[in-house]
């Protein structure tokens, strides 16, 4: 399924001379990958960043270490700031980031297991949203995948 959507978003970023970056966390480079097993992935995927520690947040895209302080590394703040850092620093058309818990531990009342926080850049431009995903870590990930790239094609159909 996934597959199909990173080829799909792949098709649409060649037809029209857009590159991508990718910032990760939760789910530690896989999206990355889904976008790069497409034949191709070299005209339209810029980089990506792997970033599962707030240390590397703040070196890699330039979050603001009070913001992971104050909201958490799991809000839309901090994907926002993610964002904004990988399409800034790889000079990308698109971006999205990625931060959540995917379990089985590390979930608390206020941000439960499942709860994944994504960013969406397009040309300067970034919002971002949260989801809540029921299932095991791997279906977690899994589920983030799909989301983002869902979102990515919407922005650039």
């Amino acid at each position: 399924m996934s597959y199909l959507k990173a080829k799909h978003l792949s098709e649409l970023l060649i037809s029209k001379s857009l590159t991508i970056a990718v910032a990760e966390s939760c789910t530690g480079g896989a999206l990355s990958s889904s976008l790069t097993s497409i034949s191709g992935a070299s005209s339209y995927f810029n980089c990506g960043f792997i970033t599962y520690s707030n240390n590397s947040k703040v070196q890699m895209l330039g979050v603001n270490m009070q913001a992971i302080e104050t909201f958490g590394a799991v809000s839309e703040k901090v994907a926002r700031e993610m964002v904004i850092g990988a399409g800034e620093k790889s000079q990308s058309n698109l971006a999205v980031s990625i931060t959540g818990i995917a379990g089985p531990s590390g979930g608390t009342p206020e941000k439960p297991v499942g709860m994944v926080c994504f960013g969406f850049f397009l040309n300067g431009d970034s919002t971002s949203t949260t989801q809540f995903f029921k299932g095991s870590r791997s279906e977690i990930v899994s589920e983030s995948i799909s989301f983002a790239l869902e979102g990515l094609t919407s922005m650039v159909s």
